[in-house]
């Protein structure tokens, strides 16, 4: 009988161990909460693009809602209102939103590109030839950062041009094409777009050094949802993989259709080498700042660690 007691007792042992063991692996295995990702018409929203269509987000068990927008405001209005944790951005999106109370945290630069564009004609054109001349920008945006970036790196003060406000690209696109403008800033893929028709390249912001795109998170979802972010750039890390290593013709077909480019991007377009996901650097950053505080669009200045978050650490 005691014999048969003690045999009894390590069976429920056995059990109590075996139990905890399965509790533990399910907590390791805690399914991962969804996100919401904004993504706008552009270059930077590739890589996530891919990652979704490749199943590398699936992979990480991660479920994206992926939500696309024809403009910066749409996007911005819909991350205040809660239904985005976060979106493919820019620096002065995010002042503009910790200005405003609503607190955001950039996590990773990404790689798009703004190209300075001189219309049709003979030809090659520098950024001095464009004194006094008619250039089309978006008010108060990257686009104009990136004109005024590049006048001044010709000892050029920005009013040396004449900007003229078109936000919305296509007719920014459309108003170069047909010569109504001397030269417009346009992010990709419009600016390769309009050098396949005819215009002419004057200069971009990857040859200027000036890298102003971000990924953005509500500090609250950095907060909430920290291992469904690094899970996130897992996913995103393998789509840059992929993009770098496979040639453009095998995945252009999906890019067009899922990101709303134009169907002229197919030809035009020669997309950039995609870095794995990292930090911007802190000039780049606080050159974006102090522009904006010169131009007084923010009333203070906010330092690098206010704006931008690791998730490593």
């Amino acid at each position: 009988m005691k014999r048969l007691l003690v045999m009894m007792m390590a069976a429920v042992l056995v059990l109590s161990a075996l139990v905890a063991g399965c509790g533990s692996q399910q907590a390791e295995k805690k399914e991962l909460q969804g996100i919401a990702i904004g993504l706008m018409p552009d270059i930077d929203s590739v890589p996530i693009i891919i990652a979704e269509e490749k199943g590398y987000f699936a992979e990480e068990g991660l479920k994206v809602d992926i939500q696309k927008f024809k403009s910066a405001m749409d996007r911005d209005a819909a991350l205040q209102s809660g239904n985005l944790d976060g979106a493919i951005s820019d620096m002065l999106a995010v002042a503009f939103a910790k200005a405003g109370g609503f607190d955001v945290k950039v996590t990773s630069y990404t790689d798009g590109t703004y190209k300075l564009i001189a219309g049709k004609g003979d030809g090659d054109v520098k950024p001095q030839d464009l004194a006094g001349k008619d250039v089309a920008v978006s008010k108060n945006t990257i686009i104009e950062y990136v004109t005024d970036r590049i006048m001044a790196s010709q000892n050029m003060p920005e009013d040396s041009i004449n900007k003229v406000v078109i936000p919305q690209i296509p007719t920014r696109l459309e108003m170069l094409q047909s010569g109504k403008l001397a030269a417009a800033t346009l992010p990709e893929p419009m600016g390769s777009i309009a050098i396949a028709n005819g215009c002419r390249f004057v200069t971009d912001s990857e040859e200027m050094g000036v890298n102003p795109g971000v990924m953005m998170f509500t500090a609250k979802a950095a907060s909430d949802k920290k291992a469904e972010l690094q899970a996130f750039y897992r996913a995103y890390n393998k789509a840059v993989k992929y993009l770098n290593e496979h040639p453009q013709d095998e995945y252009m077909d999906l890019v067009i259709e899922k990101s709303g480019f134009p169907d002229a991007a197919k030809a035009a377009l020669k997309l950039p080498h995609y870095r794995e996901a990292g930090l911007p650097a802190e000039k780049d950053v606080s050159e974006c700042i102090n522009w904006m505080v010169q131009k007084e669009l923010i009333k203070q200045s906010y330092t690098y660690d206010e704006l931008v978050l690791d998730l490593n650490k």
